[in-house]
């Protein structure tokens, strides 16, 4: 009988997925719309994601250009860019808010890095984890009667393939991210 590793391969490909998502919010000193993604402003009486009330766009290599569709929040939207707290400087025209990243020090890279690098763990931990509860499903099953001895080992060798596979293309994303953090 075939075991069904569904379960196992959707944990993974959601540690994979905020493995990426954490690196998008990283700062490595080049404008990214990313790192505004978690930013709140409070507008129309609720707190609402910065991306719904303001287009958000890169102006140069170190500049975001924020465009409020109501000229009206513009404050507002100042605001909570300042008390996001990511380090960047910000200035507004009256119309728009430009947002500026800084030159990053060494030392600030390294921390990047290290950053990163914790991410990194916290995603294969994470894959680990679903390594496990597959292993002890398959164990069960074994036990159960539904799937032969044969069957679990040849299941073992499949799934430590895919979490081979997965922490691979994990290490890839933190070495781009590093390269990029480092030039």
């Amino acid at each position: 009988m075939l075991y069904d590793f569904k379960t196992f391969e959707a944990k993974i490909t959601g540690a994979k997925e905020w493995l990426a998502k954490e690196y998008r919010g990283l700062r490595t000193g080049r404008a990214s719309p990313a790192v505004l993604d978690g930013v709140s402003v409070s507008a129309y009486g609720s707190m609402t994601l910065l991306k719904q009330v303001a287009a958000i766009g890169v102006e140069d290599a170190r500049t975001l250009r924020i465009q409020p569709y109501d000229a009206g929040i513009l404050k507002d939207i100042e605001r909570a860019v300042s008390a996001a707290d990511l380090g960047l400087g910000s200035s507004s025209d009256g119309a728009v808010l430009r947002v500026t990243f800084p030159e990053l020090s060494a030392e600030r890279r390294e921390q990047l890095v290290k950053v990163a690098k914790g991410k990194l763990e916290e995603a294969r931990t994470t894959v680990r984890l679903a390594r496990d509860e597959a292993w002890k499903d398959i164990q069960e099953k074994e036990r159960a009667g539904e799937i032969t001895e044969d069957d679990k080992f040849n299941h073992k060798e499949e799934m430590q393939k895919k979490v081979d596979k997965a922490n691979e293309e994990l290490e890839k994303a933190f070495e781009a991210k590093e390269k990029e953090m480092i030039s």
